[in-house]
C-alpha cells in the first residue's frame, strides 16, 4: 500500500470538502493501493497534529469533527474529541509544521496541501520544499507573489501541483504544460476563468440589471461575502498571472491591466458591503445595460475575460462573437481558448465547471494522487 502523509493548511470551504472527499474515497483508494494519511490540519489560529506523525494519523472521526467545528465557524482549538492528537496555537504552528517536514520530508515524504487564501503560508511552503516536501496548491497567493517565490516553487516541477489554482478541477495547467513540453509554442490564451463573473455576464446578457444579478449571485453562494472581491477582477488577474508565468513571462500583478466593475468611490474603504448592495451597485446598472445593448447590435455578447498575448496580459470586459466558445458560455462554467502552432485556426477549448468547493477540492485530491510515485 502506497502511503501519502499530508498536512492540510486551510479549513475553509475547499479544505473541508477535501477532507470529506478523502474520507469518502477510502475504499476506492484502497483498491488503487494508496492511502492518504492526514497527519495535520491547520486553520489561521490553530494546528492539530497526530500524536506520532511517523506512524499515526488523524482518524476519520477526528476529520469529521474538524469539518463540523469549522462549518460552525469555530477555530480548531474548540475541538474536544481529539484522542491522543495535539493542538497548537498559531504562534507555534509554523515551527511544528516545519518540524514534521524535517522528519518526514526526506524519509516517508510529506505533501503540504494549501487550501487557504493566505499569503502567510508562502514561507512555510518554501521551507517545506527545501526539506524535500511536495506542495499541492489551491491557494493562488504563493504563485502570484514575487518572481523569486514563483521560481522557487516551479524549480521543483515534479514536486508541485497547482491545477486547482486556475479553473478549479479543469485540466488547464496540465494541458498547457503538455503543449509547452511538446515544443508547440502558445501565442494566445483567452478565457473566462471566474465562475462568478461568468454567471454575472451571462445573466446581464438576458436583460437583468447588474444589481439584481449581483444580489442573486451572492444569495446563491457564487460570490465572496463581499461581492466586490469578485467584481474587482483581482481573482481573475491572479489566475491570468499564473497562466502568463507558465508561458515564461516574468511579470507581476502590477503588469496586468485590470478592469474593475465598480469605481474606486465604491471600494471597501469607502462603502460597507450593505451600502454597496443597497445603494451603490444599482448605480452601475445603466452603464452595463448600454454596453450589453451595443454589443448585441454588433452581433456580440459581453464576457469578462483574461487575454494573454505577446507582452499583453489584460483582464476585463470584452465583446465576443455569440457563436464562439466564450460567447456561448452560460452560468458559472469556465472556458479557456488556447492558441498555438498546432491549435492556430481552431483553438484548444477547455470548458466545464470552474467554480465551487466540491469541484475545486476534487481537483486538489487528484493533484495529491498525481504525486504518489514520489512516495515510497
Amino acid at each position: 500500500m502506497k502511503v501519502i502523509p499530508l498536512i492540510l493548511m486551510g479549513c475553509g470551504g475547499v479544505g473541508r470538502q477535501l477532507l470529506q472527499h478523502i474520507v469518502s474515497c477510502r475504499s476506492l483508494h484502497a483498491k488503487q493501493g494508496v492511502h492518504l494519511r492526514v497527519v495535520g490540519v491547520s486553520d489561521s489560529k490553530s494546528l492539530i497534529i497526530a500524536s506520532d506523525v511517523k506512524q499515526k494519523e488523524l482518524d476519520d472521526n477526528i476529520l469529521a469533527e474538524v469539518c463540523r467545528v469549522k462549518s460552525d465557524g469555530s477555530s480548531l482549538s474548540k475541538l474536544t474529541s481529539l484522542g491522543e492528537s495535539q493542538v497548537f496555537s498559531n504562534s507555534e504552528s509554523r515551527t511544528k509544521v516545519l518540524d514534521i517536514a524535517s522528519i518526514l520530508g526526506k524519509s516517508t515524504g510529506l505533501a503540504l496541501v494549501d487550501c487557504s487564501a493566505s499569503s502567510e503560508t508562502i514561507g512555510v511552503l518554501k521551507e517545506g520544499v527545501n526539506l524535500g516536501c511536495c506542495v499541492v496548491l489551491a491557494n493562488k497567493k504563493p504563485l502570484t507573489s514575487t518572481m523569486e517565490d514563483y521560481d522557487k516553487f516551479v524549480s521543483y516541477p515534479r514536486r508541485i501541483r497547482h491545477e486547482s489554482t486556475v479553473g478549479a478541477g479543469l485540466p488547464v495547467i496540465s494541458s498547457i504544460n503538455r503543449i509547452i513540453s511538446s515544443g508547440d509554442p502558445i501565442h494566445r490564451i483567452v478565457g473566462s476563468i471566474s465562475g462568478t463573473l461568468g454567471y454575472v455576464m451571462s445573466e446581464v446578457e438576458d436583460g437583468k440589471p447588474l444589481s439584481q444579478v449581483v444580489k442573486s449571485a451572492k444569495s446563491l453562494g457564487y460570490t465572496e461575502p463581499d461581492p466586490r472581491d469578485d467584481l474587482s477582477g483581482m481573482d481573475v488577474a491572479r489566475k491570468a498571472l499564473i497562466l502568463a508565468r507558465l508561458l515564461g513571462k516574468c511579470i507581476d500583478l502590477g503588469s496586468i491591466k485590470i478592469e474593475s466593475l465598480y469605481p474606486e468611490e465604491m471600494g471597501p474603504n469607502k462603502m460597507s458591503v450593505e451600502e454597496f448592495l443597497n445603494g451603490g451597485v444599482v448605480r452601475l446598472d445603466n452603464n452595463i445595460e448600454e454596453r450589453v445593448k451595443k454589443a448585441s447590435l454588433n452581433g456580440n455578447v459581453l464576457r469578462y475575460v483574461c487575454v494573454i498575448e505577446g507582452a499583453r496580459c489584460n483582464v476585463g470586459i470584452q465583446e465576443l462573437p455569440k457563436n464562439s466558445a466564450l460567447g456561448r458560455l452560460r452560468g458559472s462554467d469556465n472556458v479557456l481558448e488556447i492558441y498555438s502552432r498546432c491549435y492556430s485556426q481552431q483553438p484548444l477549448v477547455i470548458q466545464g465547471a470552474g467554480a465551487g468547493n466540491d469541484t475545486t477540492a476534487a481537483g486538489v485530491l487528484a493533484d495529491i494522487l498525481d504525486i504518489q510515485d514520489l512516495f515510497p
